[in-house]
């Protein structure tokens, strides 16, 4: 028997993604976020506009989406409720944000140097998409402040032991572990279901 409801989110289980953008002082933004998909070369992202990543994304185009594993879930949640806005804005405040500058040292992570983008990677990020903006899209009612941002994966990076042994070039879904974000609570892969016909194609 189903039943009609009305959810105020539809984190239905997507993965979570630290997007590392520049400030305009030349300092890095690490936020997280996880409404974020895939299509071919193309990352799309769903975002506020009110937001310190947003107005990065904007004004410089350059990004990492960096992907934690299971591992990483305790350094990704101390950067809830932190801001890279300076003041922090009302509606943040609200919600009790604060203003935290260095978001690498808050979460207790290392930032290294990105090959063709100027924000650093998270090393101990598993997989990290070096990234460009192509087309950034106004979504919903104007009161929601909401957007998605089309980005270019220009260069993957993924630990070795991820490798799928066959294909050096592939992940192996059996090895990697992404961390999900499902109705604001974190949660992590179980095992294979099924194997899918799709899978003999590509």
């Amino acid at each position: 028997m189903h039943k009609v409801i009305a959810p105020k989110i539809l984190y239905l289980g997507t993965p979570v993604v630290l997007i590392s953008t520049m400030n305009r002082d030349g300092s890095v933004n690490l936020a997280p976020m996880s409404s974020a998909w895939w299509l071919d070369q193309t990352g799309v992202l769903g975002l506020g506009t009110r937001g310190q990543t947003f107005a990065n994304l904007q004004r410089d185009g350059d990004c990492v989406l960096n992907l934690p594993s299971v591992n990483q879930v305790a350094e990704v949640d101390r950067l809830a409720l932190t801001t890279g806005s300076d003041p922090v804005p009302d509606y943040k405040l609200a919600m009790n944000f604060r203003h935290v500058r260095n978001k690498f040292d808050e979460a207790g992570l290392t930032a290294v140097p990105s090959d063709l983008v100027r924000p650093p990677r998270v090393m101990e990020c598993p997989i990290q998409l070096e990234a460009k903006v192509k087309a950034i899209h106004s979504v919903g009612a104007v009161e929601d402040y909401s957007a998605c941002i089309e980005v270019q994966i220009i260069r993957v990076h993924a630990e070795e032991e991820l490798l799928d042994a066959e294909s050096r070039h592939h992940i192996s879904p059996d090895r990697w572990r992404p961390l999900i974000m499902s109705f604001l609570s974190f949660y992590g892969l179980g095992d294979e279901v099924h194997g899918s016909r799709l899978a003999e194609v590509f």
